[in-house]
């Protein structure tokens, strides 16, 4: 191909190729040389699919989050063919690739990579289990057997002079009895090393499956997880438990206005601030869009509206910019609703109460920390 039928050629999305779904190119032909050793070549592919993630989020101006790279690397090497479809339709009618489409894409893909690593690990872990179990009925049924051959042979022993022949077998006896008892040792040793190895990736698993990927939070299961275990504690020490929901004011107009990327950023800036009022009895989540959850146990109602409002506050005051085109954002705040979880029934009923809450402060004005209960604050004027 000439320089000049490459210049005049369309671009065509490099990602494209990956998918199978570029206008076929004539093939180049392999530089001449010595063929690459197993190395070069592992390390030569290595490079190539990183090149590969690397140009799918350029093309589609994609940040560089855990959850952008998981999805580049599993549209490239065939993971999530459907996923790769869908992206390819939506490119096709001159759509943008989104974080947010992207989100709801996975959301409704029939296959869970998170359920299908666990279930991997978790039946790897089993099998280990059940070789540990193996090797123990081996040991338990040697064992046996091996004492009913000295049990015989101590007998012959006491009823008789031992002969050469008897001590030889008693000899012979005993070194396959301990030579089997090494091998137990060793095959046990290798399964706990084998279980442990794997028990962290399981762990692993379990906080990248209750991880928000754009903010590093706990996500809406970890809360469920979070308020269930909070609940009990609180209830055994005899401690307050308050519940509290925050929603971004006026979100669907920063996202309109300067678009999904900067919404993202915005999102991750409230997160940012809102987990620095987080501790052992503090847990602050990310709930879903624009909405965190927050669970403050040991704290009354007033302490809690008093930490929930300084945040507030401090984002309140800030003048943010967006440096992607110097455009300022105006004023980002957020509004809170909180309830006493154990003055609430049920664990559904807590949490209609903070949502009441949080309707209320929207309704008052936004900008605000409303209690259950209680009648909105004034809105105050920040600086």
């Amino acid at each position: 191909m000439t320089a000049k039928q490459t210049s005049d050629s369309p671009r065509v999305p490099r990602w494209r190729t990956w998918l199978g779904v570029a206008p076929k190119s004539t093939p180049q032909p392999a530089p001449e040389g010595a063929p690459l050793s197993p190395r070069d070549a592992a390390l030569h592919a290595r490079r190539r699919l990183i090149a590969q993630v690397a140009d799918f989020l350029i093309d589609h101006e994609l940040e560089v989050l855990p959850f952008t790279l998981s999805i580049a690397y599993d549209c490239i090497t065939g993971g999530s063919p459907r996923l790769a479809q869908l992206i390819h339709e939506r490119t096709e009618k001159g759509l943008p690739i989104t974080l947010r489409w992207l989100e709801d894409a996975q959301a409704v893909q029939p296959r869970d990579a998170t359920a299908e690593a666990m279930a991997t690990l978790v039946g790897e872990l089993e099998g280990n289990l059940s070789d540990i179990g193996r090797t123990m009925d081996g040991a338990r049924d040697a064992t046996g057997t091996y004492s009913v051959a000295l049990e015989g042979h101590v007998a012959d022993l006491q009823s008789q002079s031992p002969d050469a022949d008897l001590v030889g077998r008693l000899t012979a006896l005993t070194r396959r009895m301990l030579d089997h008892t090494r091998t137990v040792a060793s095959e046990l040793t290798a399964s706990a090393v084998r279980i442990g190895t794997l028990q962290v990736r399981l762990d692993e698993a379990r906080r990248l499956a209750n991880q928000d990927h754009l903010t590093g939070l706990p996500n809406r299961r970890a809360f469920d997880e979070l308020f269930d275990r909070e609940m009990r504690e609180a209830t055994l020490g005899g401690e307050t438990l308050c519940v509290a929901f925050c929603d971004i004011d006026n979100f669907k107009r920063i996202n309109d206005t300067h678009g999904h990327p900067a919404g993202d950023r915005i999102i991750r800036y409230v997160a940012e601030t809102l987990g620095r009022i987080a501790d052992a009895r503090c847990h602050v989540t990310r709930h879903g869009g624009e909405e965190f959850a927050v669970l403050l146990r040991g704290a009354s109602l007033n302490e809690a509206w008093a930490r929930l409002d300084a945040a507030r506050e401090e984002i309140a005051q800030k003048r943010l910019i967006n440096r992607a085109n110097d455009t300022p954002f105006g004023r980002i705040t957020f509004s809170g609703g909180i309830a006493d979880a154990l003055a609430a029934r049920t664990r559904s009923a807590a949490l209609k109460a903070a949502d009441d809450a949080l309707y209320a402060a929207k309704q008052a004005g936004r900008n605000r920390v409303v209690i259950a209960g209680q009648a909105p604050e004034p809105l105050r004027k920040v600086a």
